[in-house]
C-alpha cells in the first residue's frame, strides 16, 4: 500500500513539473533558505540519452528576499540567510560568491555552507534594503554551475525614532476677543521609522501645557482657541506646550515637543479715555497766532492704528479762538492759537474737547459710545505790550517842490494795556538818512523838510518808530511810503496829426474825425482831458468840437452842402484842458479839407483842379489815360533818336583801314608859325601823300587843277561820289574839317581812283560859315578859320616862299 502511494506521487510530480516547465520562462535554480523558512530545489544537468545537449531541468521554488533586523545588539554576527542549489551535494564541490551593497563589508557568507550574516548593526532610517547578487561556481574550476541570481536584504524596522517637530518652535498670531475654535495655526511632527511596518510612525498630538485657552486637535495637529473673548489688554502672549507621541500614544512609544508662542492681536474694542475731565492752561496775550497754546491727551489701551485719536473741539465759547491736532507720535491733542488774544478784552476762555478713535470697529459699537470728552479752560496772562497802529501801512503823497514844512500825513498809535501809556513818535534815521521828513513826537504828524524832486527820488519809504512814554523798551514800527508827485509842466496837446477832410456830400451831426491829446508830464496813467471850442468861435457854423468823455473828441459838422469850389480849406481851434496841479490848457488848431467822396463816404480826390475833369471818370481811368500818352512820347523820342544816328553814319567803314581810328586830342595850335603841329598823311593813301603839309586849323586851298580823265566805265562811281560830295558840303552837321570823314579807299589799278575828298576840286568856297558862331565857345576856332576871305594861290605861294 506504502509502495503503491509513493509511486502514485512520483507520477504526480513528474506529469506537474513537465506542465510547468512548458509554461513559464526558465529561473534560477539557486535556492535561498532562511532557518524556519521552507525552501526548493532545482536540479540542473546534461541529458544522458544524448538525443539533446541537456536534459529537462527539475524547477524548485525561488526565496528572493531576506530580512534583517535593525540596531541588532548582539556580541556574534546576526544571521540572515543561507544559500543553496540543487547541484551541491554535500561533498564541498560547490562554492558560493556574493557581490553588491555591502557585500564583504556589511554582509559575508560561508563560501561552502552559503550561510550570510550581518557584520555590524543596521540602521533603516540610513538604508532600508540592500540588493546584492549570489552564484554559485564549481570550487575546482570556478566555472558557474548557475546564472547569477540577485535578491534583496529589507531591514527590518524597530520604533527607535521619536517623533520631531521640524519647524519648531512655531510663532502665531490670533485676533483677541475671538470665539471657541477660531484657527490658530497648525504644526507637524515627523517620524523616521517605517509608516508601512507596524505603529512605529503614527503620531498623535496632545497639549501638555496652555490649557484651558488652547487646544490641538490629535490627528491633525491643528491648534485652536479653547476660551471665548480673550482679551490682548489683559494677556497677549501665550505659550503653548505641545507633544506628539508615535505608537499611536499608546504606551511605550516614544514622544516630541515643541513650543508654540501665540500672541493675541489688537482689536479696537477700547475708546480713547482722558485721564481727567478738567485741564487747565494758560497762554501769555503776546502769543503769536499758530502757536501751540498747551496739550491734552486720551489715552487708548488699543495699540497701532487702533489707538489713533481724533481731537475736535466742540463749538461754543472760545472754541473759534484755537484750534486742536494731532500729534502722530504720541497721539497728545495740542491745541493752537488762531487769533490773537488780548487780555484787556478777554480774560479767560472755556470749551470742550472731544477724543475719538479714528478707526472704528462695528463688531464693538454695541459696547458704548467711543469717545470721551473734557472741558478746558485757558487764562489769558497781562504782559506790557508795544504800541500797535492803527494800520499795518501807511501811504502819503506830496507834489515836488512843496515848500518845506509842509504837512503830508499822520500816523497814530496807541498802548492797547489797561496803563494806557503816552505814545511818543520817531522817523527811523536809517530809513530817512538826507532828513527830508520830519514828524511831531506828539501827534504823529509828517511833514517836509526841505523840496522835494520827483525826477531824483519819486518814491520815498520811511520807518515810524512808537515808543511807550512808560516803558521806552516797548516799541513798534510802521512802514510809510510817500510818492513824490509830478507837478503839471506841460500843457496837453493834439496826440493825432492836425490834418482831416469833410466829405461834399457829409450831412448835419456827422462825425468826421475822432481826435485825443497828449501830455508829457508822468504819470501818464491818470490824466484826464477835455475838449471844447473856444469862446471867440462858438458861433461857428460850420463845425463844432463833441468832448466824449475818455480822452477823445470828436469834429461834427454842423451844417452840408460843402464845395470845394466856394472853400477848400477849414481852420477848427480846440481847447484842450488836463486835470493836472495846476491845471493848464492849450488851443490846437485842426485843419479840414474839403475832399469828393462816393456815396459810402470812400474817398475820391481832394484837388480843386479834379471839379473841372470829365463827368464819369474814376481815378483809375485816369491815370490809364495818363500812362498811355506817357507811353507814346517815349515811342517817340525813340524813334527820332534813331533816325539822327543813322544820318551820323559813314557810308562804309572798314576794320583794316587805318583812317577808321579817330584821333582825338586836347592841344591848342600854335596859330600860323605851327606850320607842323601834326601830319595828315596818316589819313591819306601813302603813295598819294604830297609834298605840301596844311595845317589842319587853316581852310586849305584845293588846286584847281584839272583831274585826270575818267574812263567812260567809272560814270557810276563818279555820280555817286559827287552826289556824297554835294551832301555834305550843303550839310550843316557835317563834321569840321578837323574831324574824319571816311568815304573807303580803293588800292592801285582802281579805275575810280581814290575816293578821298581830300583832293577834290569840288570845294564850295562861297558857302557862308557865319553860323558857326552861334555854336558856342568850342567852335569858335573853326568859326574864325572859315569865316575869313579865301586866299588866293598867289598870295598863298608869296606866304610859302617867305616861309
Amino acid at each position: 500500500m506504502l509502495t503503491r502511494n509513493c509511486l502514485l506521487l512520483f507520477l504526480w510530480i513528474l506529469v506537474d513539473e513537465g506542465s510547468v516547465s512548458s509554461l513559464h520562462p526558465p529561473s534560477p535554480a539557486l535556492g535561498l533558505s532562511r532557518p524556519g523558512r521552507e525552501h526548493a530545489r532545482g536540479l540542473v544537468g546534461p541529458m544522458r540519452n544524448g538525443a539533446a545537449g541537456f536534459q529537462r531541468v527539475k524547477r524548485g521554488w525561488v526565496w528572493n528576499q531576506f530580512f534583517v533586523l535593525e540596531e541588532y545588539m548582539g556580541s556574534d554576527p546576526q544571521y540572515v540567510g543561507k544559500l543553496h542549489t540543487d547541484l551541491d551535494g554535500g561533498d564541498n564541490a560547490v562554492k558560493y560568491t556574493l557581490s553588491g551593497d555591502g557585500a564583504g563589508s556589511i554582509f559575508t557568507i560561508d563560501q561552502t555552507t552559503g550561510d550570510i550574516h550581518a557584520l555590524r548593526s543596521l540602521d533603516r532610517e540610513e538604508k532600508p534594503y540592500y540588493t546584492l547578487r549570489a552564484q554559485a561556481v564549481d570550487i575546482d574550476t570556478n566555472r558557474p554551475l548557475e546564472p547569477e541570481s540577485e535578491f534583496v536584504i529589507k531591514v527590518q524596522d524597530i520604533n527607535d525614532n521619536e517623533p520631531k517637530f521640524l519647524e519648531g518652535p512655531y510663532t502665531a498670531s490670533v485676533p483677541e476677543m475671538s470665539p471657541v475654535g477660531a484657527y490658530v495655526t497648525q504644526v507637524t511632527a515627523t517620524d523616521a521609522d517605517d509608516p508601512t511596518y507596524g505603529n512605529s510612525a503614527r503620531v498623535v498630538y496632545s497639549i501638555l501645557h496652555g490649557q484651558p485657552y488652547f487646544s490641538v486637535d490629535p490627528k491633525t495637529g491643528v491648534i485652536k482657541t479653547a476660551l471665548p473673548n480673550m482679551d490682548r489688554e489683559v494677556k497677549e502672549q501665550y505659550q503653548v506646550l505641545i507633544q506628539a507621541k508615535d505608537m499611536g500614544g499608546q504606551l511605550g512609544g516614544l514622544a516630541g515637543t515643541t513650543f508654540v508662542n501665540i500672541t493675541l492681536s489688537d482689536v479696537n474694542d477700547n475708546p480713547p479715555r482722558f485721564s481727567k475731565s478738567f485741564f487747565h492752561l494758560r497762554v501769555p496775550e503776546s502769543s503769536s497766532v499758530g502757536s501751540a497754546v498747551g496739550r491734552i491727551k486720551a489715552h487708548d489701551l488699543d495699540i497701532g492704528r487702533n489707538a489713533e485719536v481724533v481731537y475736535t473741539i466742540v463749538p461754543g465759547d472760545g472754541g473759534a479762538m484755537f484750534d486742536i491736532t494731532t500729534n502722530e507720535h504720541n497721539q497728545e491733542g495740542i491745541i493752537i492759537l488762531r487769533r490773537h488774544l488780548d487780555y484787556e478784552s478777554k480774560k479767560a476762555y472755556t470749551f470742550k474737547v472731544d477724543a475719538t478713535n479714528a478707526h472704528l470697529d462695528p463688531r464693538f459699537q454695541s459696547f458704548g459710545a467711543f469717545k470721551d470728552t473734557a472741558t478746558v479752560k485757558i487764562n489769558v496772562l497781562d504782559v506790557d505790550e508795544p504800541p500797535v497802529f492803527n494800520k499795518p501801512s501807511y501811504v502819503m503823497d506830496v507834489y515836488e517842490d512843496t515848500p518845506a514844512g509842509t504837512i503830508i500825513g499822520a500816523v497814530t498809535a496807541q498802548d492797547l494795556d489797561a496803563s494806557s501809556s503816552p505814545v511818543r513818535y520817531s522817523i527811523d534815521w536809517k530809513s530817512d538818512m538826507e532828513s527830508y521828513f520830519d514828524i511831531d513826537p506828539v501827534e504823529g504828524t509828517i511833514s517836509t523838510n526841505e523840496l522835494l524832486d520827483r525826477e531824483s527820488i519819486a518814491r520815498h519809504n520811511i520807518s515810524i518808530v512808537a515808543t511807550k512814554l512808560n516803558s521806552p523798551v516797548l516799541t513798534s514800527r510802521v512802514a510809510v511810503g510817500v510818492n513824490v508827485l509830478d507837478i503839471n509842466e506841460f500843457p496837453p496837446e493834439l496826440a493825432s496829426p492836425h490834418d482831416t477832410f469833410v466829405c461834399e456830400n457829409a450831412k448835419v451831426g456827422q462825425v468826421i474825425q475822432t481826435f485825443s491829446a497828449k501830455d508829457e508830464d508822468l504819470p501818464t496813467a491818470g490824466q484826464q482831458f477835455s475838449f471844447r471850442s473856444p469862446k471867440e468861435d462858438i458861433r461857428n457854423k460850420n463845425f463844432t468840437i463833441r468832448d466824449f468823455g475818455n480822452n477823445t473828441a470828436g469834429i461834427v459838422t454842423k451844417r452840408n452842402g460843402f464845395r470845394r469850389r466856394l472853400q477848400e480849406i477849414y481852420l477848427l481851434p480846440v481847447v484842450i484842458d488836463d486835470n493836472g496841479y495846476p491845471p493848464k490848457s492849450s488851443t490846437g488848431t485842426l485843419t479840414i479839407r474839403v475832399c469828393g467822396c462816393e456815396s459810402n463816404g470812400s474817398l475820391l480826390t481832394c484837388s480843386a483842379e479834379a471839379i473841372f475833369l470829365p463827368v464819369g471818370l474814376s481815378t483809375g481811368a485816369l491815370v490809364a489815360i495818363l500812362l498811355c500818352i506817357i507811353i507814346l512820347l517815349v515811342i517817340v523820342v525813340l524813334y527820332v533818336g534813331l533816325r539822327r544816328q543813322k544820318k551820323k553814319e559813314t557810308l562804309m567803314s572798314s576794320k583794316e583801314d587805318i583812317r577808321d581810328n579817330v584821333i582825338h586830342y586836347d592841344d591848342e595850335g600854335g596859330g600860323e608859325e605851327d606850320t607842323h603841329a601834326f601830319d595828315m598823311g596818316t589819313l591819306r593813301n601813302p603813295k598819294v601823300v604830297k609834298e605840301n603839309l596844311f595845317r589842319r586849323d587853316v581852310k586849305p586851298e584845293m588846286k584847281r587843277g584839272p583831274r585826270p580823265p575818267v574812263s567812260q566805265d567809272s560814270a557810276d562811281i563818279r555820280d555817286f561820289i559827287a552826289e556824297r560830295l554835294r551832301e555834305h558840303d550843303v550839310d550843316n552837321a557835317a563834321p569840321p574839317y578837323d574831324s574824319l570823314a571816311t568815304y573807303a579807299y580803293e588800292g592801285c589799278g582802281s579805275v575810280a581812283e581814290s575816293l578821298s575828298s581830300i583832293d577834290s576840286d569840288a570845294v564850295g568856297l562861297g558857302e557862308d560859315y557865319d553860323y558857326l558862331e552861334d555854336w558856342g565857345p568850342r567852335f569858335k576856332t573853326l568859326a574864325g578859320i572859315f569865316g575869313e576871305q579865301p586866299e588866293t594861290r598867289s598870295d598863298l605861294t608869296t606866304r610859302e616862299n617867305t616861309q
